[in-house]
């Protein structure tokens, strides 16, 4: 598990919500700078990589466990 600087639970939520607030959290982040995104809902694991390839941050680590999607999205 990477470390990271902040935390985003978006646990259930369902679309557009995770990926509006994603963006959102983000926008505050500085670059370098890593957000752990917790979340259920199952379109995020298509929808969040569109997002970030659109804000050109990257995912440097996904894991899914138990219905539950762990992305680390590093600021660029």
């Amino acid at each position: 598990m990477p470390t990271f600087d902040k935390e985003l639970d978006a646990s259930g939520l369902i679309c557009p919500m995770p990926v509006m607030k994603t963006k959102k959290m983000l926008q505050s982040l500085t670059p370098g700078q890593v957000l752990h995104l917790i979340a259920t809902d199952p379109g995020t694991k298509s929808d969040i990589p569109v997002l970030v390839e659109r804000t050109g941050d990257q995912i440097i680590e996904t894991s899914e466990q138990d219905k539950t999607v762990h992305f680390y999205i590093k600021k660029t």
